[in-house]
């Protein structure tokens, strides 16, 4: 993989994984309430915000990750974020990994050492 095609690979699981960490953590806050309340806690909160312009710039650059490579290389090695982003909601959320999600993400991740290393 090319120096440009890698930095924009990298830049999209950083933030995916931000864009999902930061709505986890909108969503996550027991001060919410519940129905209607909970939305409009949420949206004056800034991690809703956070969330949604990661993704903006995910989407930006996703776009551009996907003109430099191939579409069925940059699907797989964008299953990445699936392991970034359970590793990242173990160590800040605490949320528990099963023997069979660490063995799941394992096996991702050697798919995409794989796909990466072939491309």
């Amino acid at each position: 993989m090319q120096g440009l095609a890698f930095a924009l690979w990298l830049a999209n699981v950083l933030l995916d994984t931000g864009g999902q960490l930061a709505f986890k953590a909108a969503a996550g806050d027991e001060r919410a309430g519940d129905g209607l309340a909970r939305w409009r806690y949420m949206l004056a909160r800034p991690w809703i915000w956070v969330g949604i312009a990661c993704y903006v710039l995910e989407f930006v650059v996703w776009i551009a990750f996907l003109s430099l490579v191939p579409l069925s290389e940059g699907v797989l090695l964008g299953s990445i974020n699936i392991v970034a982003i359970m590793i990242a909601g173990r160590f800040l959320f605490r949320e528990r990994l099963s023997p069979l999600r660490v063995t799941g993400i394992l096996l991702v991740a050697a798919g995409v050492a794989i796909v990466g290393a072939g491309a």
